[in-house]
């Protein structure tokens, strides 16, 4: 009985200090706050259209580096004091290009340049973003649209998306840039060897379709997600409707995910195709949407990787050839869609603009299936590019009940591609909870979604700010790396160059 009675004693003791250890540790580290309440807080203005397009912040030095399109520059501002920003001497690309990305790891400025000539190959600079000066430069791929460093910080990768000429004439490959910013070797890799897949993909969703083009020809990179331990990164084919994941440590592409087509016929992907019928309205429509992402992100939650994307959709309309073109263009197959629908009527999908190049399933010179550029979405992929989660028309019904002055664009553009959600970023708090902010381009706004469980987002607000225009670039920071202490959200406004900050209170 006496032993027992010592342990009970010893035991009670032990819960007692645990428990008491416990509280003094609270007392000194407070539970970190996951709550979410985005407040507007200042505008930096960068200049006129397209003066602010992409922004990257550096922790180090509390600057923000901003690519300005419009003084073919980089815009620099010290954001110490967010509520008065301190315009900093800019970094000039004249002799260089045209900027279009850039991206920050621990003091140093990647900035992927095209060429004055964007056919021809273009660069990826290298500064200190203590005092801006040149450390190094890379020659990648032809039009460098997106450059993005590794969470380890020793590989960055360039997004080339080699467009063609206006005629048509030149269509230079598009690739990927993988630079060793260790041996500061550069490994461009091309799609030539899937090539030989273009049929099995194309079958599945991918599109291939310049004229006279090979698949490598006419695949077009455009934006970039790196996976956390950094061994992979996948890369956004807008145009070709498809991801491709690249192996970074083999510095190979592994594979290519056609991401295939949403039904705007089915419950809750309703959407509103007419910018002439006089009413905001989400109805069914027989018409497929092409997802073609543009912004991707790829985020870990509780150990899982999961890729998101912006569909925005995006056409090619050139001197020497176009795509587009509206449905009441089309000959519709008489069986897929009866004329006592009157489908063509511009009042119905007659205004929805739609591609030439898909459709006629069984090649006898009409169109069986009407194909509509973006996704009007964000989506939740595995790494693999296997849907987990859409938002359907989530995008459309909360702007549509809260905002409907600005439902696309105040429904000028219903008939394209809706609010074109573009650039997004998460927030992670804490690992407790992760914050998704999605730009919609056309409707000068920011939805707000909660992803903690991605298969289940759950809308939470809508950001905006009175004169910024067509928000580009989306950028969160996290409240432990913030100026101000406290989460930070950047938008970068490419019509209106203006940079908007807000502040999680």
């Amino acid at each position: 009985m006496k032993l027992l009675s010592k342990l009970f004693l010893a035991l009670l003791l032990t819960i007692t200090f645990s428990c008491d250890k416990n509280d003094d540790d609270e007392s000194k580290n407070p539970p970190v706050s996951t709550k979410v309440n985005f407040q507007y807080k200042a505008t930096i203005k960068a200049g006129g259209k397209g003066a602010s397009e992409i922004t990257a912040f550096d922790p180090i030095s509390n600057k923000i580096f901003v690519v300005n399109v419009e003084s073919q520059q980089i815009s620099v501002f010290n954001i110490t004091n967010i509520n008065a920003p301190v315009e900093e001497t800019p970094i000039s690309l004249a002799a260089y290009g045209s900027p279009n990305s850039v991206d920050i790891n621990n003091g140093r400025l990647a900035i992927a340049v095209e060429d004055h000539n964007k056919q021809n190959p273009g660069k990826i600079l290298l500064y200190n973003t203590e005092n801006n000066l040149l450390i190094n430069q890379f020659t990648v791929g032809s039009l460098p649209d997106m450059v993005k460093f590794t969470k380890n910080g020793k590989q960055l990768i360039s997004a080339n998306e080699g467009e063609p000429n206006d005629s048509y004439t030149v269509d230079p490959l598009g690739t990927v840039s993988i630079i060793d910013l260790e041996t500061f070797e550069v490994t461009t890799l091309n799609f030539q060897n899937f090539n030989y897949l273009e049929t099995a993909l194309k079958n599945q969703g991918f599109r291939v379709f310049g004229p006279n083009a090979t698949l490598a020809q006419d695949v077009e990179p455009e934006y970039i997600a790196v996976s956390e331990d950094s061994k992979i990164a996948w890369v956004a084919l807008q145009e070709n409707n498809g991801i491709a994941k690249i192996d970074l440590v083999g510095k190979s592409i592994a594979a290519i995910f056609p991401l295939g087509f949403k039904d705007y016929n089915t419950a809750g992907n309703e959407i509103d195709a007419s910018d002439k019928d006089d009413v905001k309205e989400l109805k069914k429509w027989p018409v497929k949407g092409m997802y073609q992402p543009d912004g991707i992100v790829a985020v870990t939650i509780n150990g899982m990787e999961y890729l998101i994307s912006a569909n925005e959709g995006d056409s090619r309309d050139y001197s020497g050839f176009s795509e587009e073109t509206r449905v009441a263009e089309l000959t519709l197959d008489p069986t897929a869609f009866p004329e006592s629908f009157d489908y063509q009527n511009n009042v119905n999908l007659g205004r929805l603009k739609t591609t030439n190049t898909l459709g006629d399933t069984d090649e006898d010179g009409d169109i069986d299936v009407i194909y509509s550029y973006g996704a009007r979405s964000f989506t939740v992929w595995s790494p693999n590019a296997n849907l987990i989660y859409d938002s359907g028309n989530s995008i459309a019904t909360e702007t549509l009940a809260t905002t409907p002055n600005r439902f696309n664009d105040d429904d000028n553009r219903s008939d394209d591609k809706g609010a074109e959600p573009e650039g997004l970023d998460v927030l992670n708090i804490n690992n407790e909870r992760y914050i998704l902010f999605v730009g919609l381009e056309r409707n000068d706004q920011v939805m707000v979604y909660d992803i903690t469980v991605p298969s289940a987002p759950v809308f939470l607000s809508i950001l905006s700010h009175e004169g910024d225009e067509a928000p580009e670039g989306i950028l969160a920071i996290t409240a432990e790396n913030s100026p101000t202490g406290k989460a930070l959200l950047v938008v970068s406004n490419e019509d209106s160059g203006t940079i908007s900050f807000y502040e999680n209170n």
